[in-house]
């Protein structure tokens, strides 16, 4: 599936889905409403939108993902890299290396990642 687009609000109602597909729609209503304090009204439009865009279905009031969670993250990296990197990947692990945060074990491991992608 090319060009996955997912907004804020609807990558946030997103993760309450891969965590609890296949589900309910019903039950999807009552963690949208717990987790984003969303009406039941706004949930089964978001549910609507998506099944229009092919990202979820919904099959007899049942809800599962047909966009999974780690083609998801893929395309909004890819997306963030555009936007603010100029597509430049080396800029952008640059500036991620450069996060005071990095623990040893961190950079040994992104090390190890980047070792292995021979």
């Amino acid at each position: 599936m090319d060009n996955i687009k997912i907004f804020d609000a609807e990558y946030k109602f997103m993760e309450i889905l891969w965590d609890n597909e296949p589900i309910k729609s019903s039950e999807l209503v009552k963690l949208a409403h717990e987790k984003l304090s969303w009406k039941k009204s706004t949930t089964f439009t978001v549910i609507r939108r998506l099944v229009d865009r092919g990202i979820i279905s919904n099959d007899n009031s049942i809800v599962t993902a047909l966009v999974k969670r780690e083609l998801a993250q893929k395309a909004e990296t890819e997306e963030l890299i555009d936007k603010v990197y100029g597509g430049s990947i080396k800029t952008f692990f640059a500036s991620f290396l450069q996060r005071e945060n990095l623990t040893k074990e961190d950079i040994d491991e992104l090390r190890k990642i980047v070792d292995n992608l021979d």
